[in-house]
């Protein structure tokens, strides 16, 4: 009678274990995997939207380093070079001057083989230009800047004998593409000289973009 009341408590004290089924571990590994997966997913996202990114701020980079040399310019030039002595002119029509000498040309927006300045960025920019001459035979000097097919500013002087010269200044707005130049004036007796000294000169700079 005892072993089995001490059976039946023991047996009232018993506690059910919840079973663990083969299917829920699969379930688990599933969700674990797919969960991997998108991970995965989204690094490689995150991996091409960086890569993307940083191809993207290089080129915005690079771009802002070209747009800052762009708007890097200014330049000096005189006729002649190495104490050469040379007169130019007179002659028939009104004729640009080519300055051989360019000791400065940062941005390379003159062109020593014509003479002629070429604008590569909007804004305003500040010319200078002087013309020497020796006025035996009753010549003088005049020179106009153009700008493209406009006549600007002339520098002029004009005397019986001996040296002398003119000189100018001038702050243009030009747009990409326009072209200025000196321009020696036709009318007979105009000549521009030059030697070692570096009379005649043409120079330029930006002032500031717009």
């Amino acid at each position: 009678m005892l072993l089995l009341l001490l059976g039946s408590v023991s047996a009232s004290k018993s506690v059910d274990c919840p079973q663990t089924f083969p299917q829920d571990l699969y379930a688990v590994l599933r969700e674990m995997t797919h969960s991997l997966c998108q991970l995965k997913e989204d690094m490689e996202l995150l991996q091409r939207e960086t890569k993307e990114q940083v191809t993207q701020l290089k080129a915005e980079v690079d771009k802002l380093k070209q747009q800052l040399q762009v708007r890097q310019v200014a330049f000096s030039a005189a006729l002649t070079a190495g104490g050469d002595v040379v007169t130019l002119g007179p002659f028939p029509e009104d004729t640009t001057l080519v300055y051989k000498h360019v000791p400065t040309n940062i941005g390379n927006a003159y062109n020593s083989n014509t003479g002629v300045f070429t604008a590569p960025v909007r804004g305003v920019y500040n010319f200078e230009w002087s013309i020497g001459a020796y006025g035996g035979g009753n010549h003088g000097t005049a020179a106009w800047l153009v700008k493209n097919s406009e006549n600007v500013f002339m520098a002029w002087e004009r005397q019986e004998g001996g040296f002398m010269s003119a000189s100018k200044g001038v702050a243009l707005l030009l747009e990409v593409g326009d072209v200025v130049c000196v321009r020696l004036v036709a009318n007979g007796s105009n000549v521009a000289y030059d030697d070692g000294s570096n009379h005649t000169t043409f120079s330029g700079h930006l002032l500031f973009p717009m």
